[in-house]
């Protein structure tokens, strides 16, 4: 029996990662270079595996002012995440879930600050039970610890939560901790292939909590019987 949800946050709750992405092209341009998506999606869903100051420096053979940069892409990118709306079917779901009595928590490779911030913004911190975010953990997804310190938190078994995530990378995370795991792409994670997840979806808003909750048992019932 599903007890609990765990949600990613970055492209899963709000789309942070087309801005950061288009920001970073932006940045790129004014070099004359470009950043391809298939060498951008290495660092999707994760942290630390890719440096786009030493990329760009690289490409351009320039010599990058780092802290320059830095402000100008961060003024832009938070100009654009200005824009960006919670994906659809979040708060249904969220509203949901308390309606059922199920717990909630969030499971994301981001700071607690840049996560916890952007909840309180969107006025839906109130819904979760636990944050679980890289300040928590020495190793963030595709490692599972930053699920199973939300199964901890949560108090609850593998087997009774379901984990929503957008990128691969946050996916097998969530099958190496056991857990269920809904994908639901985003546009720029729709680009990749997932090789870990139990169910896709399009979006949340696709299919009610109350049926994804009667299917998932359904699927399982069926493993249980082989």
């Amino acid at each position: 029996m599903i007890r609990a949800l765990i949600f990613d946050f970055d492209g899963l709750i709000l789309d942070t990662e087309s801005p950061e992405y288009q920001s970073w092209r932006e940045i790129y341009q004014t070099f004359g270079c470009d950043l391809p998506f298939a060498k951008w999606s290495e660092c999707i869903g994760t942290a630390n595996v890719f440096d786009p100051y030493d990329y760009l420096a690289e490409l351009s053979g320039e010599v990058v002012d780092r802290a320059a940069l830095q402000a100008q892409r961060r003024a832009r990118f938070s100009r654009l995440i200005a824009d960006e709306p919670i994906l659809p079917g979040v708060e249904s779901y969220l509203h949901e879930a308390k309606r059922l009595g199920l717990r909630l928590g969030v499971a994301s490779s981001s700071s607690r600050s840049w996560v916890e911030g952007h909840l309180r913004h969107l006025q839906i911190d109130r819904f979760f039970d636990c944050t679980n975010c890289s300040d928590d953990v020495e190793q963030v997804k595709p490692d599972p610890t930053l699920y199973l310190r939300a199964l901890d938190k949560l108090g609850v078994c593998a087997d009774e939560a379901i984990a929503f995530e957008d990128s691969p990378n946050g996916a097998l995370a969530a099958k190496r901790a056991g857990i269920f795991c809904v994908t639901i792409p985003n546009p720029m994670t729709r680009q990749m292939v997932f090789a870990a997840g139990d169910m896709m979806l399009s979006s949340l808003e696709s299919l009610p909590l109350e049926t994804l909750l009667g299917q998932v048992d359904a699927a399982r019932m069926k493993v249980d019987e082989r």
